[in-house]
């Protein structure tokens, strides 16, 4: 785990500087740097949540089967690092030798990783009930290999090939994110959740439910691109919208009137679900393009920024520390990270991307200013992971010099 840490780390001082870099870009301080938003969104979704995500799953599974934590992967770690590399490298230049290359790394170590967790089995049936974890990251799992070869593909122009007859940049942003990202996320919930909150989910039998709601909506928004269908991406909002609501509803519920439980931590993790929800509440103005009440063409480009980094980012800060925490330091009983400022700073710039869309004649100014908050909203969280890493450093040391 520490290795996937460590690189998390590294990415999230590169998601820094990519953050105030893009609003020097949208103030026009730094005109050379247009055009470089996916290279930024990247940054988080590759860069700091598929390392945490890889990294934590075949743990997290081995634990909710009372096993030993597996030893790393250094073929999966490797190919996927070298992976990224090399897709970032690409995205900016759309050289497809990179590209290629590194999506087939990606696609190769996602692979063995679902081999990996497949081949983690139940010792006994008593436990099974808290095993429901790992179908969430088999079955996000499976969603990521579609959005790699799509995402893969968009630059040889793969689309007729794969049949695909709408948006190929959709297909692969609906698999990844509806797919790949909400699904592990709830698995996280799943096997998390009673460490995080001290109690269990309200309705541990809603889980089966929401896994089946969840993966079928998140097909349904796929191939609603993929087949340019109306009535797929109305099917695949209504359930993936309902799964999560439900999942809130049995989160927050045991929360009820216990305000030490709710920290920053557990505020970030929940609220960010609230960005998610933005999205797909647009979703009838996109698909029916219904530009006279919206500016659907606007917020059809606009809203993965505020995903990505309205839940996928926020969701991260509660997260990351938590795992550096555990894993790092080794201490079993870890919290969720977060704090107050990270939070403010990272929702108002959430809502500054929001009215970026309708603020015409101030749409660069609120745009670049909500990538300056969430520039901003990174450093809480950077100085509290490099203190872990120093402790854990520091652990290690002593460990090395008592073996000595």
């Amino acid at each position: 785990m520490i290795p996937y840490l460590i690189m998390t780390f590294l990415y999230f001082v590169v998601a820094i500087v990519a953050s105030l870099a893009a609003s020097f870009s949208l103030w026009n301080i730094l005109g050379w740097i247009h055009g470089t938003v996916w290279l930024r969104v990247h940054f988080v979704t590759l860069g700091i949540a598929t390392q945490l995500l890889f990294g934590a799953m075949p743990i997290l599974t081995a634990k909710a089967h009372n096993l030993p934590r597996p030893k790393i992967r250094w073929d999966i770690w490797l190919l996927l690092n070298v992976g990224i590399a090399l897709l970032l490298i690409g995205i900016p230049t759309t050289n497809k030798i990179p590209i290629i290359t590194g999506g087939t790394l990606i696609f190769t170590a996602t692979t063995l990783l679902l081999i990996q967790l497949a081949g983690i089995r139940v010792e006994s049936e008593e436990t099974l009930e808290v095993k429901e974890g790992r179908k969430f990251y088999i079955a996000g799992l499976f969603y990521f290999l579609i959005g790699i070869l799509v995402g893969t593909g968009m630059f040889p122009d793969w689309a007729e090939a794969l049949g695909i007859v709408g948006d190929i940049g959709e297909v692969h942003i609906h698999a990844n994110n509806w797919g790949f990202m909400s699904l592990v996320f709830i698995g996280f919930f799943v096997d998390l959740y009673p460490k995080w909150a001290k109690r269990p989910l309200s309705n541990p039998k809603a889980i089966t439910p929401i896994f089946w709601m969840m993966t079928v909506g998140a097909m349904g928004l796929v191939l609603s691109p993929w087949f340019a269908s109306k009535t797929l991406a109305a099917i695949g909002a209504f359930l993936h919208t309902y799964a999560n609501i439900w999942l809130l509803v049995i989160a927050i519920k045991p929360l009820r009137g216990d305000k030490p439980a709710w920290t920053a931590g557990m505020a970030q993790m929940l609220v960010s679900y609230f960005w998610l929800f933005a999205p797909l509440s647009m979703a009838p103005f996109i698909i029916f393009g219904i530009e006279g009440v919206m500016p659907a063409k606007l917020l059809e480009a606009t809203t993965p920024q505020a995903l990505i980094y309205g839940w996928l980012l926020q969701f991260g800060y509660a997260i990351v520390p938590y795992f550096f925490q555990r894993f790092f330091i080794n201490e079993e009983e870890a919290e969720l990270g977060g704090t107050w400022l990270s939070f403010w700073l990272v929702n108002l710039g959430a809502i500054f991307l929001w009215l970026s869309i309708f603020i015409a004649p101030i749409r660069g100014l609120l745009h670049g200013g909500a990538y300056m908050l969430w520039m901003a909203s990174f450093i809480p969280v950077l100085i509290d992971l490099w203190k872990k890493t120093k402790t854990g450093m520091a652990k290690a040391e002593s460990a090395i010099s008592h073996a000595e």
